[in-house]
């Protein structure tokens, strides 16, 4: 399973240890690229600028816990570009080292969102939660340990890789659990408009004065173009300035996405375009 001696190019880098939440992204979205696990996102992003993997897998946002810690941060500093998005459901599965049961665990090992996120079953079976820094990571601790009494919450694929019994499947108090990843490469790779629909993404900071973000986001209104995401974060430590990232629908080279953004520009004093990508079918969903 190590990506040593393997090729850069054909490396995905992602944040985390095999059987991650984000090693399951890199296999449904890119499953002839070979997983290349990095301990921080600031590591995965780094591999990628690097030129250490051909391609990074990136969690952005989660419907439940909302915004990545961290990503807006990387993304801006970074020289990467986004090429694609993916939609990951997330199913928590109870898992045990072989020969345990519901009925004789006594603690479960996970990342705290992962057990909030069981919270209702984990009550049930009064059983100890454990925090851990990710989810892999503890299904790992436990299938070393070997201790029956010893559970973990994970990923079928964290299952897989460390021979765990899966005790119960989709243990998650609520069905609705979805991470939003980006596909990261070092260069541009822009479909062509008549592909079909697509994302554009970038960041952008206006003047510290009064209606400056209305002024600016004037000309998505006058164009009819969709924003579907808009997130502040301060830039420093001073609070004065901030930056936003915004997900838009829409083509870069759209003439109405061109005015919005010609509009735009007259009010920003940063702007930086991170790529135009397929949209995915998961928004279309009814």
């Amino acid at each position: 399973m190590s990506a040593a001696n393997s090729e850069p190019k054909t490396l995905i880098a992602f944040q985390g240890t095999y059987g991650a939440y984000s090693h399951l992204a890199c296999r449904e979205v890119l499953p002839a690229l070979e997983p290349y696990p990095c301990a921080t996102f600031e590591d995965a992003f780094q591999a990628l600028s690097e030129g250490k993997a051909g391609r990074a897998m990136i969690p952005v946002e989660n419907s439940l816990a909302g915004r990545v810690a961290d990503i807006h941060h990387l993304l801006p500093e970074s020289d990467l570009y986004i090429i694609g998005e993916h939609f990951q459901r997330v199913n928590h599965q109870l898992m045990a080292p072989k020969g345990g049961t519901l009925a004789g665990l006594r603690e479960v090992h996970s990342h705290i969102q992962a057990l909030s996120q069981c919270r209702k079953t984990l009550r049930s079976l009064g059983v100890r939660p454990v925090v851990h820094a990710d989810t892999a990571g503890a299904c790992q601790m436990v299938a070393e340990r070997g201790d029956p009494a010893q559970g973990a919450i994970g990923s079928t694929l964290a299952a897989e890789t460390y021979g765990l019994d899966i005790l119960k499947p989709n243990t998650q108090d609520r069905d609705n659990n979805i991470t939003r990843f980006l596909v990261m490469a070092r260069e541009r790779i822009t479909p062509h408009p008549k592909d079909g629909p697509c994302m554009t993404s970038f960041v952008f900071g206006v003047r510290s004065v009064p209606a400056a973000l209305y002024k600016a986001l004037g000309g998505f209104a006058t164009n009819a173009v969709n924003i579907t995401k808009l997130e502040s974060y301060f830039v420093d430590d001073s609070f004065s300035q901030a930056q936003f990232y915004a997900d838009i629908e829409g083509h870069q080279d759209d003439p109405a996405v061109q005015r919005a953004f010609e509009e735009l520009k007259f009010f920003c004093t940063v702007f930086r375009l991170f790529g135009t990508y397929p949209r995915h079918p998961f928004r279309d969903r009814t």
